[in-house]
């Protein structure tokens, strides 16, 4: 009779993005590795994409399969191990005070495991844009989402601050994007100069616009870049002149939207491609990002496109 072996396996990555509140992304998939006792000094969120963990919180057991989020508080010990033979695949974001202060530690060891496909959605969005390095705007907007819904499980029936999430400030939002089209703007940024909470202004923006305010932000951008591309400047300086990270950030983005690369896009709308670096590398200059954006200051006011 043949028995299956299971060899053990382990794939960690982890990394800091450059988002506020956020500590550490960490995926991985353990087969038998088990976590013994341990405590972390920020939030750790949890969720599951193959498998499940079991944990024991603050001396009671608890259970991770892919349907709940998990969310363990600072300073409170546990573990964690495999719930089944074929182990599991977990995401986690290691989350900073200012997401969630001390005052809900209490309510996070009553009840870590939230079965919620809302939020156990939005978490897998966020880690989605966390792995975007041109993401920051998403991934800001996302974890206010997040936020928001964890406080709303561990302090129901507590009254939200409501200031300012109508139309007006979500006009005001896309008047300060489209000021800050070229160099952007992070979500808290735009949450204080417009005394809006962050998660009710990504909402309100959505709500009265239809499309989130990263979507809107990438939409112009990509409507500059098109521009650019058919008149005959290479991808590498449209990148740099239209605010994207890099080049590889507005070939994805660009992707996506208009479905075909800015290359494809500039040779059949007459364009030439040329090869160039997405630091701004052209005719063997070195262009800095403000020597780019200067020569390209006469379109910020043309709403041109092919």
């Amino acid at each position: 009779m043949y028995i299956p072996c299971m060899v053990a396996r382990q794939e960690v990555s982890a990394w800091r993005p450059h988002v506020p509140g956020v500590v550490e992304v960490f995926h991985a998939h353990f087969t038998e590795h088990a976590y013994p006792m341990h405590v972390h000094d920020v939030w750790t969120l949890l969720i599951v994409d193959d498998g499940a963990v079991r944990y024991d919180l603050n001396r009671r057991e608890h259970g991770t399969p892919g349907d709940t989020v998990s969310l363990l508080p600072p300073q409170v010990p546990h573990n964690g191990s495999p719930a089944t033979p074929q182990g599991f695949r977990k995401r986690v974001l290691y989350l900073d005070l200012t997401q969630l202060d001390e005052s809900f530690i209490g309510a996070a060891v009553d009840g870590p495991d939230l079965v919620d496909p809302l939020l156990r959605r939005r978490v897998g969005q966020l880690h989605a844009a966390l792995a975007d390095p041109g993401g920051a705007l998403e991934a800001q907007s996302r974890l206010a989402l997040v936020r928001e819904r964890l406080r709303t499980h561990l302090r129901p029936g507590a009254v939200t601050d409501a200031r300012s999430a109508g139309p007006g400030v979500a006009h005001r939002l896309r008047e300060l994007l489209d000021a800050r089209l070229l160099d952007g703007v992070t979500l808290d940024e735009a949450a204080g100069l417009l005394h809006a909470h962050p998660a009710h202004l990504v909402r309100a923006f959505s709500r009265t616009f239809g499309i989130a305010p990263h979507q809107y932000l990438t939409a112009r951008r990509l409507e500059r870049a098109r521009g650019l591309l058919l008149d005959g400047h290479p991808a590498g300086e449209v990148a740099v002149a239209t605010g994207f990270y890099d080049q590889s950030h507005l070939s994805r983005s660009f992707k996506r939207l208009v479905g075909t690369t800015p290359g494809r896009f500039a040779r059949g709308g007459g364009g030439t491609e040329a090869s160039v670096s997405s630091t701004g590398h052209f005719g063997g200059v070195r262009n800095s990002p403000a020597d780019l954006r200067e020569r390209f200051e006469g379109l910020r006011q043309s709403g041109s496109r092919g």
